[in-house]
């Protein structure tokens, strides 16, 4: 079939959709049936309330039909359409930790921001609980460009992403399928599929590692449809052994103590669903980084550990529009809520250079 029979046919089947029920389509009514969440409406963060920004509750959808929770932030007194940016990450986190300081912080320099939890945490819908998915979670932030492109008070050809750790490769993963992200930040990026695959530093890049892990992973869904329910993985580990890698202690100095902690936050309490690495064993993200058009700031401490992983997807990326910017003396951590480490100015530069 070619491919113009093929569009024939799919146009034709959407017709016959919109004519149902009136002059309302199907996907218009799906779409208006967001799932109710219970969304908290007190301040929650781990981080003081902004008197610079107006903050309330909003949600909108993935087109898997889940209903996703966000904070949104305005500046205050902003007039017109406002160029608009979807904060997530870190991997593990909520959008009261982290996320939510880089959006509220960008809103305070002029953009319209939300900071979102993924499909299945926080106070966003899905079921099962506590799952990540590496086509879902990138699906999440298309969703949330769908939302703000949708709204009266954001200009739909200056919209941007931002992604914290692990949600720094979904975001350069999303900015690689989806042309309306016109500029993406990766803030402390990890690639969720490289690690999950070949271990920390690839120490387990082999056929023999990955066979194990498959069997083991294998077998715990065998366990977990026997029990009807999912185990957890297990959060940032608490206590710390004596003998555990600084960047472990770094993970426990933010999610497990008042600096960070989140009663919402699987790093902070049970963790993932152990099958969630599954997925990423399977689909390796950024396959088409290389194809990104649009600009792309990638920010690293230098002395994370998980600093190889944005050193290698910028080899990945082409064009004079990307770039990586290496924090001296920065941690991982320090660049989830170190206000004098994570370099704001440059973020703000990039987003008022490439959405303009």
């Amino acid at each position: 079939m070619r491919l113009t029979t093929i569009t024939l046919a799919m146009a034709l089947v959407c017709t016959t959709f919109s004519c149902i029920n009136g002059n309302r389509s199907a996907t218009e009514r799906e779409c208006s049936a967001e799932e109710g969440l219970n969304l908290t409406q007190e301040w929650d963060k781990v981080f003081p309330q902004s008197d610079k920004v107006k903050h309330s509750k909003v949600t909108f959808h993935n087109r898997y039909g889940i209903t996703l929770a966000a904070d949104l932030y305005i500046p205050q007194n902003a007039t017109g359409q406002l160029p608009a940016i979807a904060v997530c990450g870190p991997f593990g986190a909520v959008k009261e930790q982290s996320s939510g300081l880089y959006a509220q912080t960008l809103a305070e320099r002029g953009f319209l921001t939300i900071a979102f939890d993924p499909s299945f945490t926080g106070e966003s819908g899905g079921q099962p609980r506590y799952v990540a998915s590496p086509d879902i979670n990138t699906e999440d932030f298309c969703a949330a460009v769908d939302f703000l492109s949708t709204r009266d008070d954001v200009d739909p050809e200056r919209i941007g992403i931002l992604g914290i750790c692990g949600w720094g490769g979904m975001a350069v993963n999303a900015a690689a399928i989806d042309t309306r992200i016109k500029a993406t930040v990766a803030s402390t990026m990890y690639d969720m599929s490289r690690v999950n695959a070949k271990g920390y530093f690839d120490a387990a890049d082999n056929a023999d590692a990955r066979q194990a892990l498959r069997e083991q992973l294998n077998a715990q869904r065998t366990e977990d449809y026997r029990n009807g329910t999912y185990a957890l993985a297990g959060g940032v580990v608490d206590p710390l052994p004596d003998d555990a890698p600084q960047f472990v202690k770094d993970y426990h100095a933010y999610y497990k103590t008042p600096r960070g902690y989140h009663p919402r936050s699987l790093n902070s309490n049970g963790g993932w669903n152990k099958t969630s690495t599954l997925s990423f064993l399977n689909m390796p993200l950024l396959s088409y980084a290389g194809e990104i058009r649009n600009a792309v700031l990638l920010v690293h401490g230098e002395k994370a550990h998980s600093r190889y992983f944005s050193e290698d997807t910028y080899k990945l990326l082409k064009g004079d529009n990307k770039e990586l910017l290496i924090v001296p003396g920065a941690s991982h951590t320090d660049l989830y809520d170190q206000m004098d480490i994570i370099p704001f100015d440059k973020i703000e530069d990039f987003f008022n250079q490439y959405l303009k």
